[in-house]
């Protein structure tokens, strides 16, 4: 079914129907949604120290407040934020009390980034996800007929010393009343019972959950995880316990691992003995073939639902191995700071996802971004309504919160327009970079690399899974370390050492210009060099982030890693390394 740009199909369903035209609303008048919010936010927030300092004068004006506010980062917030942790209650950003702090991930730049947010908030996010399945109805209809595989889960929350609760987004969320008390709707029903998805022990959770999606495999109609990496990380797990969930299938009995009293109370209503259910799942695991494994336990699954796109384009093939060529959609665009918008065209290939930034959801602007020049000038923003099809921006956000003009980091390059508001396919967070000496590349050029790359090893039925780069300067000069965890379908036909050390040369070429000159004329930085790890390797990357505060729902393999602990644990899995043969091609014009 294909959806006009410029309005949305009318579902019969009253609700959806409202949803969709809310959408339209917004969408149609985004300039002067974004006057409102703005209007709004600065009304509200007139008091805060942060915005007294400024001296608006009451003004809610984007002339005003972009003339006298400034784009900041992090770092220029960090004191403000570091007083409200330690128990400063008075309104230093928001009039409204702080009510908990939003974790970023962690691994993104490294860094976990305290993001203060208010209850009001969270009726926000509700509202955004209120719109994602009256959206996927109209590509995907009947999901009311069953039920969604979903692989979510909570960190144990950590208190700032202040008191105030810290936690990843999705955390908060599943542990507020919108998720715990949330209506029935036959849309969005889960195999995973609350207990599981709410224990912070992850085997446990995971466990419980990967059982309940198997008790009722014929009800499944999606398949999904926040992230890409989480979904696989299931598949994984399935394939290291499927012998322990046939048996609970078998006997009805649950494996005494799970300890958890509201899990053993939940599962004690849902698991009977069921012979011919474990008989089948031991039959379709004992063999080790897990190509299609996906359709093969789960056959009504309809679509995977997980996030594809920027560093998780990387696990698209191997999503494809899993789940035979399932379509991938990723429906929403949303971080710590605030949650921006959704994908109106789900179903698109993930190469060709953009999201619609939703102008309710807090003030836009843009950076323009220029690739060949990154260095941010000091020049205007571009507002949400003004961006131009084709140019790249950084986003910067105003929010209820009481952030202000935050440059959340992400580059975006603006696709086309829904009525007046426009699309954004998300291009890559800024400032992922590796570099030895005047070369920079980025985490789009580095995942290019390995896609060119992985090409050669399409021949021999080996795949990528992981991977992640590390900038090393312990020789002189310094060189770039790639390291790799490959799934070899066929070890009698595995590549050659010639071939993976052609693959070191294919990343080169792929490289930048600055990179090359400094490879080829300058000499500054020596042949990169790729170590291929032992399988399981990213596994315990990542089980060492969770055990350091990481969240398993928002955890994403870092592209470039610099903590001593996290090399050492790559270096130790290493089983053999090959390093570009040549220089890389280069000259001082510029290639077309």
């Amino acid at each position: 079914m294909v959806v006009d740009s410029s309005a949305l199909s009318l579902p019969a369903n009253e609700k959806f129907a409202k949803a969709l035209q809310f959408i339209e609303e917004m969408t149609k008048n985004a300039d002067k949604v974004q006057e409102k919010v703005l209007a709004e936010i600065l009304a509200q927030n007139a008091n805060t120290e942060y915005l007294q300092r400024f001296k608006l004068d009451g003004a809610t004006d984007g002339y005003t407040f972009k003339s006298r506010v400034p784009i900041v980062t992090y770092e220029d917030l960090q004191p403000e934020i570091q007083r409200i942790a330690n128990g400063d209650r008075s309104p230093i950003f928001c009039s409204h009390p702080i009510s908990e702090f939003l974790t970023s991930s962690g691994t993104s730049a490294g860094e976990r980034k305290l993001m203060p947010t208010i209850r009001q908030e969270m009726d926000r996010r509700q509202l955004l996800y209120s719109l994602l399945m009256p959206v996927m109805n109209l590509y995907v209809p009947d999901l009311d007929k069953g039920k969604g595989l979903y692989f979510l889960f909570v960190k144990a929350e950590t208190k700032t010393p202040g008191g105030l609760l810290a936690r990843p987004v999705l955390t908060s969320y599943y542990k507020s009343d919108h998720f715990k008390t949330r209506p029935y709707d036959p849309y969005n029903v889960y195999t995973s019972p609350d207990e599981a998805i709410l224990c912070p022990d992850s085997f446990q959770s995971m466990y419980t959950q990967m059982l309940c999606g198997l008790l009722m495999r014929e009800d499944v109609l999606r398949v999904g995880a926040v992230f890409a990496s989480g979904l696989l990380r299931a598949i994984k797990f399935l394939q290291q316990n499927w012998r322990h969930l046939a048996h609970d299938i078998s006997t009805g009995s649950l494996n005494p691992r799970v300890t958890d009293l509201s899990i053993k109370e939940r599962m004690a209503k849902i698991l009977k003995p069921n012979p011919n259910l474990a008989e089948f799942i031991v039959n379709e695991c004992e063999g080790e073939n897990w190509e299609r494994i996906i359709p093969r336990i789960w056959p009504n699954t309809k679509y995977l639902d997980v996030i594809v796109t920027g560093a998780m384009a990387q696990y698209i093939p191997l999503l494809d191995f899993y789940s035979g060529g399932l379509p991938q959609a990723c429906t929403m665009y949303a971080s710590s700071e605030c949650y921006f918008g959704l994908n109106l065209k789900p179903m698109t290939k993930p190469s060709e996802v953009s999201y619609t930034i939703m102008p309710n959801m807090g003030y836009f602007e843009f950076i323009p971004h220029d690739p060949a020049n990154p260095v941010y000038p000091n020049r205007e923003t571009v507002d949400l309504a003004d961006v131009e099809v084709g140019r790249e921006y950084e986003l910067v956000v105003t929010t209820y919160s009481g952030l202000c003009r935050y440059r959340v980091g992400d580059i975006l390059r603006v696709t086309e327009f829904h009525n007046s508001a426009p699309q954004f396919k998300f291009v890559r967070r800024k400032n992922v970079l590796l570099s030895i000496d005047a070369d920079k590349t980025d985490e789009s050029e580095l995942q290019k690399a390995v896609e060119n790359a992985s090409v050669l090893l399409k021949d021999f039925n080996t795949t990528v899974v992981e991977y992640t780069s590390f900038a090393d300067t312990s020789t002189i000069p310094g060189h770039y370390v790639i390291y790799w965890e490959l799934l070899v379908k066929d070890p009698v036909n595995a590549p050659s050492d010639d071939v993976l050390a052609k693959c070191c040369f294919v990343m080169e070429e792929s490289m930048n210009s600055v990179y090359r000159q400094c490879r080829v004329a300058d000499n500054s930085v020596g042949p990169l060099e790729i170590r291929v790890v032992k399988n399981g390797t990213f596994e315990e990357v990542m089980d060492y982030a969770i055990s350091r505060g990481a969240s398993i729902n928002q955890y994403k393999a870092p592209r470039c890693v610099s903590f001593t602990p996290i090399v050492e644990l790559l270096d130790a899995r290493v089983v053999s390394a090959y390093f570009s043969p040549a220089a890389p091609y280069w000259t001082p014009e510029r290639r077309v």
